[in-house]
């Protein structure tokens, strides 16, 4: 089944975010159906800066390059704002599609961008956004190439406002929309109701919106259920503590069990599948 044919379902389709190929392949191997280049996760975990808009394009796309060559699963790429205006937007959309994305993020904040989940975020007017979708519409290469649109209005201008763009951006050929940090389940149930093409929730684990179960935001009729950093939060966890315990015992005879086996790692990166390669 596409992306486009999943996320029609409305079915609440639960999405992990990576921010490297390991966490993709994981990903696909523990059995989700699509995998999110987390823009946050890239910027932590590549760069280890916080998502403040410091990600460039040709990093976005080298990582989207190697994650989709790791993995079968669709990819949704977060690009921000789109690294500029509209002509920008088509050269990222190009380049993205071409580097094996199978949808797009794009947001409305001023460049360079926040995290949804900071304050101080500023948004572009809605007019501009809208030539920018506009621009990602025309550019696309093939129509099961999504365009989420994503609106960081609501910590602006409130709730309405933010619905009514994403209306705009849905109508300017955005296929999903995606209106960041509501603040309550009645704000996440009215994004739905008010709002025709299928609809993005983002779960932050300490973020503004309250977290919901996929069961409850599936019945609300959201489209697509994201955990963007929950497999970074819980490696920074776990790297804590087994590094934490190295540092303090000498020795990792305390925290065995917090590790992967040798076995299961090279598993995971598909080694056996290396080892035919080389015999044939």
């Amino acid at each position: 089944m596409s992306l486009k044919q999943a996320l029609a379902e409305r079915r609440g389709l639960l999405v992990p975010g990576a921010a490297n190929a390991l966490t993709a392949r994981i990903i696909e191997d523990l059995g989700f159906e699509a995998v999110y280049l987390t823009g946050a996760g890239l910027a932590n975990t590549s760069l280890g800066v916080p998502d403040i808009g410091l990600v460039t394009m040709t990093e976005l796309v080298e990582a989207t390059a190697a994650i989709s060559a790791a993995t079968r699963l669709p990819l949704i790429v977060d690009a921000d704002t789109g690294f500029g205006n509209e002509l920008n937007v088509v050269r990222a959309v190009r380049a993205l599609e071409r580097a094996g994305a199978a949808a797009i993020q794009l947001e409305d904040q001023v460049f360079p961008k926040k995290c949804g989940h900071f304050a101080g975020k500023a948004v572009i007017p809605a007019d501009e956004m809208v030539a920018k979708i506009r621009a990602a519409a025309e550019s696309r290469r093939s129509a099961d190439f999504l365009l989420i649109a994503r609106t960081d209005a609501r910590a602006i201008e409130g709730l309405d406002p933010a619905i009514e763009r994403a209306g705009r951006y849905a109508e300017a050929g955005a296929d999903v929309t995606f209106v960041e940090a509501p603040q309550s389940v009645a704000e996440l149930t009215a994004v739905t109701r008010r709002l025709k093409v299928p609809q993005v929730a983002n779960m932050v684990v300490g973020g503004k919106t309250p977290l919901v179960s996929q069961k409850e935001l599936a019945a609300m009729g959201f489209a697509l259920v994201l955990y963007a950093n929950a497999a970074l939060q819980a490696s920074v966890l776990a790297m804590q503590e087994v590094l934490g315990a190295l540092r303090e015992d000498g020795s990792l005879a305390r925290v065995a069990n917090r590790l992967a086996s040798f076995e299961e790692r090279q598993r995971i990166v598909g080694k056996d599948e290396w080892d035919r390669l080389e015999k044939r």
